[in-house]
């Protein structure tokens, strides 16, 4: 782990006794002048590393150009659906931090910071990061990966149930080096379309650019991501029968407060009351515990998974 240490060094990290000191740090005069310069910016670094067999992001980075520039722009790709579009943010460097691999990250917005910590403690950023790289890396099965957030010394992996405060720690997080020329290589490539007889993976222009940043792809349609509403409740408790547990374990996947015994649970506290109430309820605590991020797309892919598409398609256009 010399490696991560010496990165999460180079990124700007102070010892914690001199960030707790009482006497102003340099990351809080750098903060207070932004604040009061207008412009919001703030740095963090998301440390990746696959649990699958055979899959080593930190590898493919190093070791193939090919293989380099897949990883990145699944990072990429994982951060306009999590962050809320290309703009934002930009990535400054990936880093080797063995067995990690560190992507150090500076947000130019706060609202663009706020979504992706969201995305973050909902869980969304792994399943954006699973579905970009099963399709990237045509891989077989569902890409687990591990990942640690930082800005400075601080882990915000706990203190993810206070949003502020993860807020204030990567704002107070100054970036300390411009833009990687390595990063400003993949950049381009993503942008450029490659020449040549080689296979290369499609630019972001070309295939992601056709779908905005807040929409999703469903039966070779565009649909909007919004909030799911009341109607979208009632729908799915009304058509998902006993399927509902099935669905439930796959919100699961991306949702802490249906993890563990919590289907179960649901299903013995309203067994009298049936079926649709326990779906009902089941839609229900997934909107509370997510908020926001209770995307109708999140329940799409769960319906989807599930083999529900004909629900789904009711659900997105209830006069089908």
């Amino acid at each position: 782990m010399r490696d991560q240490e010496e990165f999460i060094v180079s990124v700007g990290v102070i010892p914690e006794e001199e960030a707790s000191s009482n006497n102003t740090t340099k990351f809080e005069r750098m903060a207070d002048t932004t604040v009061d310069g207008g412009t919001w910016t703030g740095c963090a670094v998301m440390f990746l590393q696959s649990l699958c067999p055979g899959v080593d992001l930190l590898s493919l980075f190093k070791d193939r150009d090919q293989g380099k520039f897949i990883v990145f722009k699944v990072i990429k790709l994982t951060l306009i659906d999590s962050a809320g579009g290309l703009g934002g943010y930009e990535i400054l460097k990936v880093h080797d931090a063995d067995p990690f691999l560190g992507v150090e990250v500076k947000f130019l917005d706060e609202g663009a910071c706020q979504q992706f910590l969201e995305s973050y403690r909902s869980g969304a950023v792994h399943q954006f990061l699973s579905q970009h790289a099963c399709r990237l890396l045509a891989l077989s099965q569902e890409l687990t990966v591990e990942t640690k957030l930082r800005a400075s010394t601080h882990i915000l992996d706990l203190y993810l149930d206070k949003l502020e405060l993860c807020l204030k720690h990567i704002h107070l997080s100054q970036p300390e080096r411009l833009r990687d020329e390595e990063i400003d290589h993949l950049e381009q490539q993503l942008q450029t379309p490659a020449l040549g007889a080689a296979p290369q993976p499609t630019t972001i222009t070309q295939e992601e650019s056709t779908v905005p940043s807040n929409c999703f792809r469903f039966q070779n349609k565009v649909f909007e991501d919004r909030k799911l509403t009341a109607a979208d409740v009632q729908s799915f408790s009304n058509g998902v029968g006993r399927q509902w547990k099935h669905v439930g374990r796959a919100l699961g996947k991306s949702c802490r407060a249906l993890k563990g015994p919590a289907i179960d649970n649901l299903a013995y506290e309203y067994e009298r009351e049936g079926l649709y109430e326990q779906a009902y309820q089941l839609l229900n605590r997934f909107i509370e515990a997510e908020g926001r991020a209770a995307k109708i797309s999140r329940l799409v892919k769960a319906l989807e998974d599930c083999k529900l598409t004909n629900l789904a398609e009711n659900i997105l256009d209830p006069q089908t």
